[in-house]
């Protein structure tokens, strides 16, 4: 992988080729998408070290003592080599990034899963690397509806909200921050937003004018001679509240000024580093106080919180840096009524590979505020299905193991197995053994068990139905695969490429089949729809329109979680019927969302372009009323339209003649399921192309990647 590193003794800069970091117990591995360059921090670290030694020497000279100590106990040879020892060890850059988790380690399990999205924080661990491994109480699952790009500002805003508590501002404050750069952007928002009224004072006019775009009520030069007189008529002539110096400078002008514009016993919160002199006399007579914002909360520098994962408790310590990185990430999402705007504060973006670049900026004079490196996603695509034909042994019925009985299970699915002659019911797994030994006795099960090893393990099943929560679909289906089981997996087959991945490589080592839940291309007037569309030629334009109706927001399929959101819960079907129907391979992607009002997004418009020049639309909501019709299906081709309604009726009209056919709202179910034991009884071969089920889950994970990214994704 590569990563930017420093030499602590030249200062140079260099994008170095190095082994990737590997996941330990307690952290979790995280492959970057972006990250973003603390100008005011990370300028001065590039500063000191591209001093000579006697300039490391002159601002340092706490360290000089530490070298003169060395050379009294150990000598000056000793004490030259460990100096150049250290000078000579690469220095890492970056402490703020967002990316996807690729490993969970030992103790996180629950905590975190491989594709999350998550935002990570710590000098020396979220690095500007392609990888990186971060302790898990540094990392935070990032909102669907957050860009990468605004993620990775997740630590500078711990910083900042950390700095707004330690003003003890509340309510009607008046708070004044000196020094508005990307810190001091973020504590004014934030102060904004938690209802304080907020001075803005910097040099720069042009940040001035961002600081009160994005809710300054007042914003100044410290120099301007109008700064006390609008100090007075803000507070009434007290001062401010509290002032929040935020100003990178060796000059102590900012506490000068923190002075004057305070009121009596006021509190000066300092973060970032600042000259430290201050007019004692100015700060006597108002008996004021000062507290150093200590990084990005409660847990910094406490090895024990951050590498061993031991929590505060909640009672005594509630805004740790943990959830200071976790409320930033809320609250940059759109579903809140009003929210973080981090987006104004990106000035300069690079490719990761140009770094050299970005940091060229920072350390020049032309204005910058937010500088993020951004890295390609890997991997973007899904890899290769070499899979073999399907060839398991042909048996007179289908034997099988059923993992997961939830409501559709066990309303839909086991009732049509139980009615099939050619199915044996050998072992029902689910995790409370009390629902297992129902289900058994429900459907005719020959035994019940809480784990999935009594099926996958079990040399009498040859055959497997997961039907479990959304998250463990794709390692059970690979786990049935290297079994050398056939498997039926319930929709959606996976919620990240990476899952996906991890089923083709199962299915490229295994004779198995697999098939997937996508009942709705088993439906009567479906498959009626696609004969007459195939005898159309040329290519084809579709909209399904989908009255999904609303879930509680505490629904589990609604949770990132478990069921990974509507979309690549419940959109799938759709993906994956408008691939059925039109018959060739999807190109590319495009979505749009309403804004969530709560929880995940459930409402999408998607585009979907075929190999063909064909077209699909979905229009997915949960915003119409439950008594409308659920599910239409309009096609139109070669100058015909045709019309499936809730599976119930299809209207077909070709040159002026209407023809209606009806049938009960069949979608499939029971065909789909019979085509599977089918396909276990004859040894194969699988019922659908697996490859196109390959296809229209990864089109479904790529809507979710649209959405974030705001352009069209191909294939």
């Amino acid at each position: 992988m590569k990563q930017l590193v420093q030499s602590a003794r030249t200062g140079r800069l260099a994008l170095r080729d190095v082994p990737e970091p590997k996941v330990r117990p307690g952290h979790v591995l995280v492959r970057t998408r972006s990250s973003l360059i603390s100008a005011g921090t990370e300028r001065m670290v590039v500063a000191f070290a591209r001093k000579s030694l006697v300039g490391k020497a002159q601002a340092r000279p706490d360290l000089v003592r530490k070298v003169l100590e060395k050379v009294k106990r150990d000598g000056p040879v000793a004490a030259a080599r460990a100096v150049w020892a250290r000078l000579d060890e690469p220095l890492p850059l970056g402490y703020s990034a967002a990316g996807e988790v690729v490993a969970v380690g030992a103790g996180l399990e629950g905590g975190f899963r491989v594709g999350e999205r998550v935002a990570v924080a710590g000098a020396g661990l979220a690095n500007h690397a392609e990888v990186n491994v971060v302790p898990g109480n540094l990392a935070a699952s990032v909102p669907s509806d957050v860009t990468d790009e605004e993620a990775c500002f997740g630590t500078l805003i711990a910083i900042a909200m950390h700095a707004v508590r330690n003003t003890g501002a509340g309510l009607g404050d008046v708070v004044g921050v000196v020094g508005v750069g990307l810190v001091g952007q973020l504590a004014s928002q934030l102060l904004a937003l938690g209802g304080a009224r907020v001075i803005a004072i910097d040099r720069s006019a042009d940040r001035l004018a961002l600081a009160r775009r994005l809710g300054a009520e007042i914003a100044l030069d410290p120099a301007d001679l109008g700064l006390d007189a609008a100090v007075k008529s803000v507070t009434g002539g007290r001062g401010c509240d509290a002032v929040l110096i935020a100003a990178a400078t060796d000059s102590s002008e900012p506490f000068a000024t923190a002075a004057r514009i305070a009121r009596d016993r006021a509190r000066v919160a300092v973060v970032g580093l600042t000259g430290t002199a201050f007019p004692y006399q100015d700060f006597m007579k108002k008996e004021l106080s000062i507290v150093v914002s200590r990084s990005y909360g409660p847990g910094r520098y406490d090895r024990d919180y951050e590498e061993r994962g031991i929590k505060y408790p909640e009672g005594w310590v509630r805004w740790t840096e943990t959830e200071n990185l976790k409320e930033g990430l809320r609250l940059m999402s759109p579903a809140c009524p009003r929210r973080l705007d981090v987006k104004s504060l990106i000035t300069h973006r690079f490719p990761a590979d140009e770094a050299n670049a970005a940091y060229d900026l920072i350390t020049g004079a032309e204005p910058q505020l937010g500088v993020v490196l951004l890295y390609p996603e890997k991997p973007s695509k899904v890899i290769e299905a070499a899979f073999p034909a399907a060839r398991t042994v042909a048996a007179g019925a289908c034997v099988l193991g059923v993992i997961g009985a939830g409501a559709f299970a066990r309303s839909a699915l086991l009732p049509e197995l139980k009615r099939m002659s050619r199915v044996t019911l050998d072992t029902l797994v689910t995790q409370r053994g009390t629902s297992a030994e129902h289900g058994r006795e429900m459907f005719g099960f020959a035994r019940a068990s809480s784990d999935e090893k009594d099926v996958l393990e079990n040399p009498r099943i040859n055959a497997v139905l997961v039907a479990t929560r959304h998250d463990s679909h794709a390692d059970l289906a690979a786990r049935a695969l290297a079994a050398g089981k056939p498997v039926l997996v319930e929709k959606p087959l996976a919620l990240t490429l990476q899952d996906i991945n991890r089923v083709v490589e199962a299915r490229n080592a295994s004779a198995a089949f697999f098939q997937v839940g996508f009942n709705r291309r088993y439906a009567p007037l479906a498959r009626a729809l696609k004969e007459r569309l195939l005898a159309i030629p040329g290519a084809k334009s579709l909209l399904l329109r989908v009255n999904a109706g609303a879930l509680p927001a505490d629904h589990w399929t609604r949770q990132p979680d478990s069921g990974g959101g509507r979309i690549l819960g419940e959109v799938c079907h759709f993906v994956d019927l408008a691939r059925f129907l039109v018959g060739d391979a999807i190109q590319s992607v495009h979505a749009e969302s309403a804004a969530a009002e709560t929880g995940s997004v459930e409402d999408v418009s998607i585009a979907i372009r075929f190999r063909d020049r064909s077209l699909a639309t979905i229009i997915y909501t949960a915003l119409g009323d439950p008594s409308f019709p659920k599910e239409r299906i309009e096609a139109y081709a070669g100058g015909s339209a045709f019309a499936l309604d809730d599976f119930r009726t299809l209207t077909s009209v070709e040159q002026g003649r209407t023809a209606v056919d009806k049938s009960s709202k069949d979608k499939g179910i029971a065909a789909a399921l019979a085509a599977f034991v089918d396909a276990v009884i004859s040894g194969g071969p699988p019922p659908v192309d697996e490859a196109e089920l390959i296809e229209t889950s990864a089109a479904t994970v790529a809507v979710m990647e649209s959405l974030r990214s705001g352009e069209r994704v191909d294939l």
